[in-house]
């Protein structure tokens, strides 16, 4: 029943700020601001692109004769270094990122990093040898870390009120539709006899960059960045236009910048501006960076990187060996993981809430990799290729499952966790703590693979029996808050919304919006 009711603006956003948001509320299409705003941050939102092509593009390379024969059949260990170094560039980058982005803003340095992205694919692409492949890798892996990290974060603080938790979770589905660009991209190629078949799909990584940068000029900044730099006008002209429709009288701007500068004013008298220990010095903090860790490190050790860059590895396993049908099926499961992530995972968030999504998606990659786990090793012993085609089924669930919550709420879920002095440092800690383990998993997955198969497999089944535990009993739920009050959940101390139920003589409870009214 809870999911046939019609969701109230105080569902979403809490029943306080729901009180100053417009009497009438039409669908967002039919606003003209939110429509401007709305297609404006599909600039920030298609910077996740970038990666999830990333993967899918080196997921067709490893299906492609003319790939193989050029870099000498790369396997084991270098295989692992050539997927390994693009995420060890990040991992460089990001303390530079993290400063920029607090200091000079989060349009500027996205802008930046789009600048960078136009030139090395054409590296990648025209390289001749491996350690030119390899080291235009590890550059571009560098240079996107300035897109990747500040975009969530200007989503999340751009978005309107109500739509803050589904358009923040649509950032990471854009790694699907890179990764849908990148196998079909590869499978469009794969019969061209010369090494165009893969210098094009790398080439072609610079693309949605390209697109960007277009127009990243009409980005707005970040309010609250805004406010924090002493640019309050700015801030309040950016929330009249764009969330207001041009009201400068309009009750919800003045109370998200009073909501702003409380919290911006309160964190400032708590916590440093560049000390890395806040994210470590209170209770509530090492809760938030421990979920953090979570979430970055087990979004590629939950077993879901052995399909993102390895599924010609799983694929050869159960006997499908050719070119064509492994680029196929690489181009088919990014369409139905993209799917999955938009419609089953960020447009519910509000709906089903943050938990009840890490939940499902979690158990359900558990109850697929077993039966993945013991399909596969049937089929070894009795080279059935039925059973073969149903391994590929449970993979394509698996992927989609995963898409439900480790896609959507990678950087959703983070972003609203951490309060706004931290939240870059907290972003920095996620893609830390992600890259680091994919640098780790694309080094031992096919060296593991290798030694001991299908057998491999169980270790995931084992990881996501223990992840479903600690998400029970450690992820709380975040949704029917505003982004500033969130905090509350972690036992902060909000401005101004000390108590959650204030009630007046008579004992009716009092909204923020009516106390500071008076």
């Amino acid at each position: 029943m809870r999911l046939l009711r019609k969701m109230t603006a105080a569902d979403v956003v809490g029943p306080d700020l729901a009180a100053v948001l417009p009497a009438e509320q039409k669908p967002w299409y039919k606003v003209p601001h939110l429509i401007k705003l709305n297609l404006l941050l599909l600039i920030p939102l298609m910077s996740s692109a970038a990666i999830g092509y990333d993967g899918s593009m080196m997921n067709g390379l490893q299906t492609l004769p003319q790939w193989k024969e050029h870099f000498d059949n790369p396997k084991g260990a270098l295989l692992g270094a050539m997927n390994a170094v693009y995420p060890a560039g990040k991992i460089v980058a990001l303390p530079l990122v993290t400063y920029l982005n607090d200091r000079f803003g989060r349009k500027r340095t996205i802008a930046l990093g789009m600048l960078f992205c136009l030139a090395f694919p054409f590296m990648q692409g025209m390289a001749d040898n491996v350690s030119t492949f390899v080291a235009s890798r590890a550059i571009m892996g560098f240079v996107t870390s300035f897109m990747s990290l500040p975009s969530p974060i200007l989503v999340s603080e751009l978005a309107y009120p109500t739509h803050r938790g589904k358009v923040t979770a649509l950032y990471n589905t854009s790694f699907y539709l890179g990764g849908i660009i990148a196998a079909w991209c590869t499978f469009g190629t794969f019969k061209l006899a010369s090494a165009w078949s893969w210098r094009i799909p790398s080439i072609i990584q610079g693309a949605m960059p390209f697109i960007q940068f277009t127009f990243v000029y009409f980005l707005p900044e970040s309010p609250r960045w805004l406010v924090a730099k002493g640019q309050k006008s700015e801030a309040r002209a950016f929330l009249v236009k764009y969330h207001a429709g041009g009201d400068e009288n309009s009750p919800l701007v003045d109370f998200e910048l009073s909501e702003i500068e409380d919290a911006l004013t309160f964190e400032a008298d708590t916590l440093s501006q560049y000390s890395w220990m806040d994210l470590i010095r209170t209770p509530a903090n090492r809760k938030r960076l421990l979920i953090t860790f979570i979430i970055g490190w087990f979004a590629q050790w939950n077993g879901v990187g052995m399909i993102s860059y390895y599924l010609a590895l799983i694929l050869d396993t159960i006997g499908i060996k050719e070119a064509k049908d492994q680029t196929l099926i690489n181009g088919i499961l990014n369409i139905c993981a993209w799917i999955c992530a938009v419609f089953g995972g960020a447009l519910m968030i509000d709906r089903l809430g943050r938990r009840t999504l890490w939940l499902t998606a979690t158990g359900g990659m558990l109850t697929c990799y077993i039966i993945w786990t013991s399909l596969t090793a049937t089929f070894i012993k009795t080279n059935d290729q039925n059973i073969g085609r149903v391994v590929v089924g449970f993979v394509f669930l698996t992927n989609c499952c995963y898409a439900l919550a480790w896609s959507p709420l990678l950087h959703a879920y983070v972003v609203e966790i951490w309060p706004y002095t931290l939240r870059s440092r907290g972003v920095s800690a996620l893609y830390i703590f992600t890259f680091v383990a994919l640098v780790f998993a694309n080094q031992v997955n096919p060296i593991a693979m290798a030694a001991i198969g299908w057998k491999y497999y169980i270790m995931f089944c084992c990881i996501l029996a223990s992840l479903f535990v600690s998400i029970w009993f450690l992820f709380p739920e975040t949704k029917g808050r505003a982004l500033e009050e969130i905090g509350a959940v972690f036992g902060d101390k909000i401005p101004n919304l000390d108590e959650e139920n204030v009630k007046d003589k008579e004992g009716t409870r009092v909204t923020e919006i009516e106390k500071r009214a008076g």
